[in-house]
Order: structure tokens, then sequence, then C-alpha cells
């Protein structure tokens, strides 16, 4: 099998100046010029094989970020998009997500052929990987159109989406026109590039104490799927925009992760954008911060463990200028302390009454930060009160935060007593430059109550702009239609006013040289700011996306 569909090898991220000279091709692949994958043969595998390698190697898990509604939509609410004279005509949107329904009528043209460029398939076997890949199966354009044509097309392209939040957001950013639903996407003359992702591996899960059959995706096969997109739009000679409707509450919210990184470098590259959901988590409970100041400098904060998790991880992040250790007490007052903070350190803690057990890992130097960590993981915890203390190890003023992870990872009954719904953005929306987007009910014109809030950990200005994001119209699987809820929608939506831009840049001559930090720009500008607010700020970054003002400035430079 190959090696990065199998589970007895570790996938680890590694700078590409750290793969040993030694290592063997079968053992590497390539992320992009800043990253790469080490596959790691380890028998035997265990929960403290992280702290036998560092955290940072590990790739973050991301779960989707909008929930599907199959009920009818209300058109209405975006009859907007019509005025417009810009459908993304000679512009690729790149998406990368749970796969789509390449039949439904809102990816094909009036002649019945597809508007699907091509779909790479993570998670299909059969079939040919794309040029300078070796695990999935790709299906191109004629592929489709031979698809379409049969009686049979699952025979010949056997893509398929049983979730339906890769085909909804696809048809959001980019569906064709039904008059008998009166459906559009926002660019409707786009093309589609499509990734099906492939569910995190076995061995990811259970490192990070995910409960099996949660539905997670790792970093690693996002970058991949990034590379892949490139590839489409680099020899089209096209824009492309990614649409990223996924996210994590994994790392320290300061966009250094390994896929932040990676979308902070594309989106200065001209013809090139970015956008990116902010999460659902403003809502959750799943956020905690504190800042002691008054000696003895500690401080305590509560958690309450619902019985349906058995299993999840809790993070905590000081600020640089604190070095902090951790003690927790469980339900019936039993004791558990962690070691002061080493470089790698894995410590077990196996409860005397039931079957409770934490590990923590309080790793002083987290590779891409070079900040502190304390990574806990619960295993089998007795449900109830958990009560946490953070001393400060230098008698010294410090603060942190601290994060659950995110959306269907654990349920709603686990969550921070006195919790924080600031810096909530999942990542990579903590990103430094791509679109970050927060998501508002376009009825009421109020931000979604779970619509993740900034900033980030270090206070950059995150969201940068909201968009409608409540029962959105969108196509789902088996020629249906329906609606879509949060900022993934959101996204989608801010996703096709940057395809309107790249067509008035590139596709029409204005400005040939346009990256996708000035299409943000643009955005930002033409947002539009209630005078109740002060801008920027942690709920709707610099206002809601106003398309019409948009491309009223547009019309004045071209």
């Amino acid at each position: 099998m190959n090696k990065i569909l199998d589970n007895g090898y570790y996938d680890f991220i590694l700078s590409n100046s750290l793969i040993p000279s030694y290592a063997l091709s079968e053992n590497i692949t390539k992320l992009n010029n800043e990253h790469s994958l080490l596959h790691l043969a380890q028998t035997n595998m265990q929960a403290c094989d992280l702290g036998l390698h560092p955290y940072e190697n590990f790739p973050s898990v991301y779960t989707l970020a909008s929930s599907i509604c199959t009920e009818n939509p209300n058109t209405a609410s975006l009859s907007y998009q019509s005025v417009l004279n810009y459908m993304g005509l000679g512009v690729v949107i790149g998406i990368i997500d749970t796969g789509i329904d390449y039949g439904h009528p809102a990816f094909q043209n009036h002649d019945g052929t597809t508007r699907i460029l091509s779909i790479w398939d993570q998670t299909d076997q059969t079939g040919k990987p794309p040029a300078g890949f070796d695990f999935g199966s790709e299906y191109t354009k004629n592929h489709i159109n031979t698809a379409l044509k049969s009686s049979l097309p699952l025979t010949i392209v056997p893509v398929t989406d049983t979730s339906g939040h890769g085909t909804a957001i696809a048809s959001i950013v980019a569906g064709s026109r039904d008059k008998e639903h009166s459906f559009t996407g926002v660019v409707p003359q786009s093309k589609l590039a499509v990734v099906k992702l492939k569910e995190a591996k076995d061995n990811l899960k259970q490192i990070y104490f995910i409960p099996e059959r949660s539905l997670c995706y790792q970093e690693s096969d996002i970058m991949l799927g990034i590379r892949y997109l490139l590839n489409i739009a680099a020899q089209l000679n096209r824009p492309l925009i990614l649409c990223i409707a996924l996210g994590s509450s994994q790392g320290g919210h300061d966009g250094r992760s390994p896929l932040s990184s990676y979308l902070d470098q594309l989106v200065r590259q001209p013809r090139m954008g970015a956008v990116i959901a902010a999460g659902n988590e403003g809502a959750s409970k799943r956020h905690y911060y504190c800042y002691s100041h008054i000696p003895p400098y500690c401080s305590s904060f509560d958690i309450k463990i619902g019985e349906d998790d058995r299993m999840f991880t809790m993070e905590i992040w000081p600020f640089p200028t604190g070095r902090i250790t951790l003690e927790l007490y469980s339900p019936d007052c039993e004791f558990v302390s962690s070691l002061y903070t080493t470089v790698n350190t894995c410590q077990k803690f196996s409860l005397l009454r039931g079957q409770s057990s934490v590990w923590i890992n309080n790793i002083i130097l987290e590779g891409s930060t070079g900040d502190q960590v304390i990574v806990v993981r619960f295993n089998n915890p007795l449900p109830g009160i958990w009560h946490c203390q953070v001393k400060s190890e230098g008698n010294e003023p410090f603060s942190f935060h601290c994060w659950l992870p995110s959306v269907n990872l654990i349920s709603p009954d686990t969550y921070f007593y006195h919790s924080d719904s600031t810096t909530t953005i999942t990542s990579p929306g903590d990103a430094h430059v791509p679109l970050t987007v927060a998501a508002y009910n376009q009825f009421d014109n109020m931000i979604l109550y779970e619509s993740g809030r900034g900033f980030s950990r270090f206070g950059e200005i995150l969201p940068d702009v909201a968009a409608p994001g409540y029962k959105i119209p969108c196509a789902l699987p088996g020629n249906r239609y329906g609606t879509l809820s949060g900022t993934g929608a959101a996204a989608a939506i801010a996703a096709g006013a940057e395809a309107m831009i790249m067509e008035w840049g590139f596709i029409r001559g204005n400005h040939t040289t346009i990256t996708g930090v000035m299409a943000n720009r643009m955005i930002i500008r033409s947002a539009n700011r209630d005078n109740a607010w002060f801008y920027p700020n942690d709920i709707w970054g610099y206002g809601q996306i106003d398309m019409l003002h948009l491309f009223d400035q547009i019309s004045a430079f071209s």
C-alpha cells in the first residue's frame, strides 16, 4: 500500500531543509517549496509517540465549516447577484472539500457538458493519480463528459459526495443558472477544479484522541490539494481562487501553521486568491483566556465534560513571556500535576477511580512558533466538572489561551465555564493575508451567533469581512437544492466576489498583475460599515462585503 494511505506510517510535516539526506524518495511526499511529508513506519503506535516525535510534525485535523439543510431555499436572499456584469469568465474556482456531485445540473453548461475542469479524488485508488502525485484518481473534463452521456456514469467517474458539503460550497460559488429552481451561483461562468479529500488517517486520530467515526481531514492532504489546483490553473494560464470551507482549532491561532504559511505565500502572487471560512466556534464555549498579574501568579478554570465525550484533546498556549505548569482535579478530586517544561515530554496519569487516563505534553519549544504549549489528552474522563490550575514557573505575570476541539470532534456538552468567544477563528483563517470571512444573517443583518470571532492570538485583525451565511441557496447531491449555513457558505460568496475581481483584472486586461492581496484590499475598502460600530473589530472585521459598491468602484477604475 502507498505509505501516504498506510496506517502503519505516520505522516510528519517537515521543513525541506530538515529532510534527512539519506531518506528514500519513497518515504517523502513533497507538499510545496517549504515543506514535505516524511512517512515513518511505527510499530506498536501509542499516545506518547506525541512526545517521542515533536508536536509540530503531526498534521492538524480540520472539520467542515457549514451545515446543510434540505428545505427549499429562499432565492430572494441573493437576488442582487443578477445586476452584476461579472460572472467569473475565465477564472478557475478551486474547491478542496468532501467531493462533488458532478452530475448535478448546477455544474453543467446549457448543452449538458460539464463545467468541471478536473477532479482529484484522494479516496479512490482505482484510477490514475494526477501527474506528480502517487495516490488517488484524477478525472478530467473528458472523463466527466463521457460519464454524463452514460447510463452508468459512476462506472466511468466514481466520484461521489456523501456529505454534500463540497457540492454545496461549489454551487454557491459557481453553480449554473437554473430558472426552474430560481438558482444561480455567484460566478456561473467560471470553471471548477475539485479535490475530494480523503479522511484523516486513523493513526492521526489516535494521536489526537479523536473518536474513530468523527469526520475530519488532515492538514497535509489539504496542502497537496492546493498544489494540485495550482498545477491545473498554471496549465491553463488562468486565475485561481481557492475556497477553503474547513477549519481547525488546533495550534496557536497565530497564522504560523504550515497550511496558513503556504496560503500567505500564494496570495501574494499574481492571479492567485484564497478565501477562508472564519469557522463556527464563536458560540461553542470552547475557548478560555486569562491574564494573571497578581501574586502568587496562578489561575484556575473549569471544564464541564459531557458523558458522550470519551476522548478529546485540550491545548493551552501561554504568551511568550510566560512559562507555566498545569494541575488537574477530577470531579471526584483526584489530582494530576505536570512536570516542569521540557523540549519533548509525555506523561500518562491513570486515575485510581473509574478508568480515566490523562496524557500531558508540556512542551517548552513548539517548533513552528517557539512558544510553550501544553497538550492535554483525555481518555474515558469522568463526566462532570474538571478543575484546572495554571501556575507561573518563573513567579511572574502571565496570560494564556486555551482551546478545545472544533465542531463535531466533541459534543456541545463539553465546554469551559466562563468561556471567551473572542480568538475563536479557526486555522487557516488565522493566516495573515488571505481573505478570512465571518458570516451574518442577511435577513436581519445580525452576525451569526456561531461565527468565529477575532482577533488572532497576537492581535492581528481578523476576520477581514463578513458575508451572508444563513440559509444560502445551494445544490445538493441527487439533483436537489437546499440551503447551507455557516462561515463556509459566507466564504463561498466571498470567493465569488474575488473571482469577479480576477475577471476584471486579468481576463479583461484592467490589471493583469493583480494578486490575491490586492483583491482582498479592494473587497475591504468597499465593505459596508455601520456607523454603530468601530472598524475594524473582532466580529465584522472591516465590515460587510458589498458587491454593488465594489463594482461601482471597479467601474470607476476601468
